[in-house]
């Protein structure tokens, strides 16, 4: 069964039924649900199917003398591929353009004219090893001969969305503007996984939800392990801190199966996680070491298009200057209790839950919820069709003068500024005299940066609400978690 996902089946399936040869690259981070999408879409209507090998499987502890070269490894299993599909041939091939040669045969041979051909190519972007020219092989075959057939269809499918975006999107050699359709598969909205969760009889309330969007966000494989009878915390403690824990090893596998330098991409995401605002460039290349360059640039438009960082232009500066943000839910629940800890049954989830550790977790990750349900914000302003810019504030204190940080600001183009403050309660959130003047000085700040013509308009993203006192006016908006999960 599957959740969520209405726009991009109905998709798939008007480009299987559209009558023409189509090259479909879909791409999204590891674990987003892309192969069971295709699965599901299409069940027994895929006429050859190959999911390339793992990098990480390559090193399994064999010495070198005995080893394969990834590249044998690759065309050995894809020339299985083809056996299990149909193929005669009793040679293995030795190169991409032989093996996709042998594709080509198989499929001539197989099926005829009258009857949809789709070919769907798993995780591809393992197949592209050092000097192996996969992509020879495969321009090769798309332009020789798929792409002068009406009923071919094929699906390329990758996780490194960089890889897919570099290499078959935006190809600047043989395939270049031979891609029909793209399709990114993003993780699950609050909205998707309460309804993940209702598919599998798991009670859960909203607001657990939204705390297990901050550990494993809106990753269906991840969500796939909570157990019906546990508890949250219960069920955090088995996927994390237990002895036999699913995920205690997954960043270091992430980072391995979607970069060629999974430690640089480490180095950049621990970096980031260090500043709730991001950092700059100029910070990112201080504080990590890494050269400012061309390669940067690639590493950043990497992790942006696999979801985990996001860039926006700074605010209240004369000059404009981009900033990258860490979003990803399990990256920072990772580095945040899971980096360098050692675990005790002492310290596990049930026992920490309540620490001011896991709060102040909460309240900063609460914002990251926000950053990632931003469209759904802008429904609940009602500004769902305005124009708007989304940056975050942060303003260094002097001997002079209080610093300052605002969550959000929504810039609009019909004249208004939501200055939006973020808070993650148990219950009606309560605005005391503290939060009065750190609101009025807030704004007073905001208004000395925007344009004259402009109004503010305070906006409380929060759980359950507003308690009314004597401050609760100081909040034009209030949006509350229900409006997360539209």
């Amino acid at each position: 069964m599957i959740i969520g996902r209405e726009s991009e089946v109905k998709k798939l399936n008007e480009y299987y039924n559209s009558g023409s040869a189509e090259l479909i690259a879909l791409y999204g981070r590891r674990r987003v649900g892309k192969t069971f999408l295709v699965d599901e879409v299409f069940e027994d209507r895929i006429s050859f199917r190959h999911s390339g090998l793992s990098p990480i499987d390559n090193n399994d502890g064999l010495s070198k003398r005995k080893r394969q070269s990834p590249m044998k490894d690759q065309l050995t299993h894809f020339y299985h591929s083809l056996i299990e599909y149909g193929a005669k041939s009793d040679k293995e091939p030795k190169s991409w353009l032989e093996a996709f040669y042998m594709l080509e045969d198989l499929l001539n041979e197989k099926y005829d004219k009258n009857r949809r051909i789709l070919v769907f190519i798993d995780e591809i972007q393992w197949l592209d090893t050092p000097r192996a020219r996969f992509m020879t092989g495969f321009e090769a075959f798309w332009n020789g001969w798929a792409c002068h057939r009406k009923n071919v269809c094929v699906i390329v499918c990758g996780s490194s969305s960089s890889w897919v975006l570099d290499n078959v999107i935006n190809n600047h050699g043989g395939l270049y503007n031979r891609v029909t359709h793209e399709i990114k598969l993003s993780p699950f909205s609050l909205n998707e996984c309460e309804r993940f969760f209702v598919s599998n009889d798991i009670v859960m309330s909203r607001y657990d939800i939204v705390q297990s969007y901050m550990m494993v966000g809106g990753i269906p494989y991840y969500l796939q392990y909570f157990e019906r009878e546990n508890s949250l915390p219960q069920n955090i403690d088995k996927i994390f801190f237990s002895d036999n824990a699913v995920l205690k090893d997954e960043y270091d596998r992430l980072f391995s199966s979607l970069f060629v330098n999974p430690e640089t991409m480490k180095m950049i995401i621990g970096a980031l996680f260090t500043k709730r605002r991001g950092l700059s460039r100029k910070e990112l290349t201080s504080q990590t070491g890494i050269t400012d360059s061309g390669e940067l640039s690639k590493q950043l438009k990497a992790l942006i298009s696999g979801d985990f960082i996001i860039e926006y232009e700074s605010f209240g500066n004369n000059k404009a200057e981009t900033f990258y943000k860490l979003v990803d839910p399990f990256c920072i629940f990772f580095l945040e209790f899971m980096r360098g800890k050692k675990r005790s049954k002492q310290q596990n989830w049930v026992n920490i839950e309540d620490s001011s550790a896991v709060r102040t977790w909460k309240g900063y990750t609460f914002e990251n919820v926000c950053w990632n349900h931003r469209g759904q914000i802008k429904e609940a302003l009602r500004i769902g069709g305005v124009s708007t810019t989304e940056s975050l504030w942060s303003k260094r204190g002097t001997g002079e003068s209080q610093g300052t940080q605002i969550d959000m600001i929504i810039e609009r183009k019909d004249n208004v500024v939501n200055m939006c403050e973020m808070k993650f309660y148990s219950d009606d959130y309560e605005v005391d005299l503290d939060d009065h003047k750190t609101l009025e000085r807030r704004k007073k700040l905001l208004r000395e940066k925007i344009p004259k013509k402009a109004v503010i308009h305070s906006t409380l993203v929060t759980t359950y609400g507003l308690a009314r006192n004597g401050y609760h006016s100081d909040f034009v908006n209030v949006i509350t978690m229900d409006d997360l999960f539209k």
